[in-house]
């Protein structure tokens, strides 16, 4: 099927709250994730896996560390100009306002839509992680004659609770939402599932000029709230199922339709067990459909001793002698001897000193864990050194660069 011209805008402002405090000095785009990636980094692996190479990263709350990335990571061609990962801040053409939501956050560059004239416009989210080809989408798309396009994931009844719920037909022609019902209604033909929609969406450009138009003299600023709620009466509103979504070289022990939402610590956490093991639900090795990682010139990991279990060691680390267990190690992190890290995430350039004990535990960039330290072992002595969220995971912020 041939592809009409596609602009993307990323949403990437997210304050992401609830991974506090990994979100103290950065956005949740820019929160690390597994051991070489950011968390943004599945999105734009997507569409330029997708061959979608126009791309706006609308961004807003402590953005640096997200901007740095972005340009040491993310140029395209220079050579063709409809080929570019953008970095474009809240305009305020209406006013000193930040971005008021989702809808807003397009309204306020309208006007690169109105330069760009691409026939549809993808509007995805930066902060979840998820493989998925948006060419088969924009295929559903066309053929359904759609005005616009809702990516949607079948959960669990039971679960359907915690997010947006579309009611949909079995050729995916949605009749209406309910944002986090109590009684969630199901699937057609799938009365134990019901339909969460992922927040990400297509749109014919026409339909999305005169609905943002009209959101803004309503005062109203919210995708799922109300701009697609607004276009279930034009009978053309459809929802794409993800689970049908088809990628390359997956293997047959990865979950279908992988994805998460890690907007929590344990949910951030989980997403990195998933990873883990022989037969992973989320094999992050594919050559076919790569998430691309960001420029590293550490040199390869040396391990002097010590013994590694179901674990990822990234770029640069210096292993002396230690016991690493179901654990991420990012790049350039200095491990030294009898030393214990379990079931952690120990990231960038963070050194651990001789006889420290961790488990259970995220421990941020550029941080010095000191001689015999024990993280996750009492939670007495934790609470007076270390975050300790619900879930029970102990979270060290970020340190200071050396």
């Amino acid at each position: 099927m041939a592809h009409p011209k596609i602009l993307a805008f990323i949403l990437a402002g997210g304050k992401g709250e609830r991974l506090f405090p990994l979100t103290v000095d950065r956005s949740k785009p820019a929160v690390p994730f597994g051991g070489r990636y950011r968390i943004v980094d599945f999105v734009l692996s997507n569409f330029i896996n997708s061959d979608i190479f126009s791309i706006y990263l609308l961004i807003q709350y402590k953005s640096q560390s997200l901007i740095e990335h972005v340009r040491k990571n993310w140029v395209l061609s220079p050579v063709i100009s409809n080929h570019f990962v953008a970095l474009v801040p809240p305009q305020m053409r209406m006013g000193p306002e930040w971005f008021q939501g989702t809808a807003d956050a397009v309204f306020q560059n309208i006007n690169l839509i109105k330069n760009h004239k691409p026939e549809l416009v993808a509007i995805f989210g930066a902060d979840h992680i998820y493989r998925m080809d948006i060419r088969q989408m924009v295929d559903f798309h066309l053929s359904s004659d759609a005005v616009a396009t809702v990516a949607a994931i079948p959960v669990p009844i039971n679960e359907a609770s915690s997010f947006g719920v579309i009611r949909a037909d079995k050729k995916g022609k949605i009749s209406g939402f309910d944002e986090k019902p109590d009684k969630p209604k199901h699937m057609a033909g799938r009365p134990d599932h019901a339909l969460a929609s992922m927040g990400n969406y297509i749109f014919n450009t026409d339909t999305l000029l005169e609905a943002l138009s009209l959101a803004q003299k309503n005062k109203e600023h919210d995708f799922g709230k109300h701009i697609l709620p607004n276009l279930v009466a034009s009978d053309k509103l459809f929802a794409y199922d993800f689970s049908t979504n088809v990628i390359p070289s997956i293997k047959g022990y990865e979950e279908v339709g992988y994805w998460r939402d890690v907007g929590t610590i344990k949910a951030y956490f989980n997403a990195h067990r998933d990873m883990l093991g022989s037969r992973p639900k989320l094999e992050i090795e594919n050559y076919q459909w790569p998430i691309h990682p960001s420029y590293s010139n550490n040199a390869s990991v040396r391990i002097l001793n010590g013994e590694i279990v179901n674990s990822h060691i990234a770029e640069g680390s210096v292993i002396k002698n230690a016991r690493i267990v179901d654990s991420f190690i990012r790049r350039g992190v200095t491990i030294e001897d009898d030393v214990l890290i379990e079931n952690s995430i120990i990231m960038d350039n963070t050194v651990i000193k001789k006889g420290v004990k961790i488990k259970d535990a995220i421990i941020d960039k550029w941080n010095v864990i000191k001689k015999d330290k024990r993280i996750g072992f009492n939670e007495k002595d934790d609470r007076f050194n270390i975050h300790i969220d619900e879930s029970g995971l102990r979270v060290m912020p970020r340190g200071k660069r050396g």
